[in-house]
């Protein structure tokens, strides 16, 4: 019998609990005892951790967020609190753990295995569906699928009152969520962090659509776009994580006013935030996570420490953790395809 960890953390994504509740119960039917690891890694630098039981997760399938609680700790940021993670490690009696989360996660969980030998697996996770290593990431599908709802509704209102809708999504790096959001809802321009934009191309895409009688326009613009006026990502307040990434957010508020002052149209921003977090996940991402979770349980009964669960094409495979810590950009066919309905 071994006592499994399993922590959650970065930011909160749709269907957690899934893998919770996978590696949960797969890992007790096989006879091992279950430590939820509460609020990331934070909670193995201060000991918050809570046995996991059938009826701990009993119900959390169709629930948001994690139970378990998240947090963005780098504990690799102070020697005292590297050291007391390994304390609590034999503290608590750990024989591996299950660190689920995005490049910030993965990359601790990377460093204790390697640097320290930890025997750690992997299950990655990101809305935004830039870790590379694997096709896709859950609580992806639950993004775009909320953001698509939230432009259809935009639609009607931006035909009514003739005006152009700017919709702020999540993207730091990668336009995944921008691109297939704004397909599926039929905008007339998307902006990604992965080309450049200017303002009088994007001001002159309203123009032709207005020109041929449609008197309203939906623009979808990623978080971390950057207009090529300014060169810089524009960012909330210079508050900085852990793992020093800048707050993001106000892309959205500046394009509207531009486009308004260049165009004469009115113009309103919906900044859609951590919205696109929340919620029940959609059937894709609990199967998606599920199977994770389930392949997270195989990985250390085969003892492949090091290695993350991936889907590559429909199945579910190995990957070494390392590869998730590449940035996976938006594929530039996506966003050529996407293009072909602009303006």
């Amino acid at each position: 019998m071994e006592k499994i960890g399993i922590l959650t953390g970065g930011g909160d994504c749709p269907g957690l609990n899934a893998v919770i509740r996978a590696v949960v119960r797969r890992s007790l039917a096989l006879g091992n005892d279950v430590l939820g690891i509460k609020n990331g890694w934070a909670g193995l630098v201060q000991g918050f951790v809570e046995p996991l039981t059938y009826f701990s997760v009993s119900g959390i399938l169709p629930r948001g967020g994690t139970i378990l609680g998240t947090s963005r700790t780098n504990p690799f940021k102070e020697v005292e609190q590297i050291q007391k993670l390994k304390s609590n490690w034999q503290k608590f009696g750990l024989n591996c753990l299950v660190a689920v989360g995005g490049e910030d996660t993965l990359g601790v969980a990377h460093k204790l295995f390697k640097q320290e030998g930890y025997p750690i697996v992997g299950v990655p996770k990101t809305i935004d569906n830039d870790l590379a290593g694997t096709d896709y990431t859950f609580g992806f599908d639950t993004a775009v699928q909320i953001v698509t709802e939230a432009i259809d509704r935009l639609h009607t209102t931006a035909e009514s009152h003739k005006r152009v809708m700017v919709v702020e999504v999540m993207g730091r790096n990668a336009g995944w969520i921008a691109t297939y959001s704004g397909m599926a809802g039929g905008a007339d321009c998307i902006l990604v962090p992965e080309k450049k934009f200017n303002v009088d191309d994007v001001c002159a895409l309203i123009r032709k659509r207005i020109d041929r009688g449609r008197e309203f326009a939906i623009v979808v613009v990623a978080e971390g776009a950057t207009p090529d006026e300014t060169h810089q990502v524009l960012t909330k307040g210079g508050h900085v994580d852990e793992f020093g990434h800048a707050q993001l957010g106000g892309i959205g508020d500046w394009l509207g006013k531009q486009i308004e002052h260049k165009t004469g149209i009115e113009t309103r921003v919906t900044v859609l935030g951590h919205v696109q977090r929340g919620g029940t996940p959609t059937a894709y991402d609990r199967v998606l996570a599920t199977r994770f979770g389930i392949k997270a349980v195989e990985l250390i009964r085969e003892k492949q420490f090091g290695y993350m669960a991936s889907l590559r094409g429909t199945e579910i495979v190995a990957v070494p953790i390392e590869e998730a810590l590449n940035q996976k950009l938006l594929d530039p066919k996506v966003f050529d395809d996407a293009s072909v309905f602009f303006g």
